[in-house]
């Protein structure tokens, strides 16, 4: 599987390796290159695949950051510690648009 410098999948990544195979399989098949095809498809499935890793990792985050951020708005509030009631808000916003960006891509 394809992924960036740091090893995590990539959904630009995924998508150049999506959208490269599509090329290499309609070439093939085009000039009854059987190799070229498999490869495409090959190449095709692995950049969805990447694609579709990198967005699940994006919705965890966003999980992380609405569990953690919805714990520091709480011991804040309680506490009467208003900075940290307010990161905690920011922290779950946060992970709200992350999760909203990538459930909708």
């Amino acid at each position: 599987m394809f992924s960036n410098r740091s090893g995590s999948p990539s959904k630009s990544s995924g998508q150049y390796h999506e959208k490269k195979g599509s090329l290499k399989k309609t070439i093939g098949k085009m000039f009854g290159l059987g190799g070229t095809a498999d490869r495409g498809r090959m190449e095709h499935a692995e950049g969805k695949g990447e694609y579709n890793a990198a967005r699940a990792q994006g919705y965890v985050e966003g999980t992380a950051d609405r569990v953690t951020g919805k714990k520091d708005s709480v011991v804040g509030a309680v506490t009467g510690d208003h900075s940290q009631q307010h990161a905690g808000e920011t922290r779950g916003n946060k992970g709200d648009m992350k999760q909203s960006i990538n459930r909708h891509l």
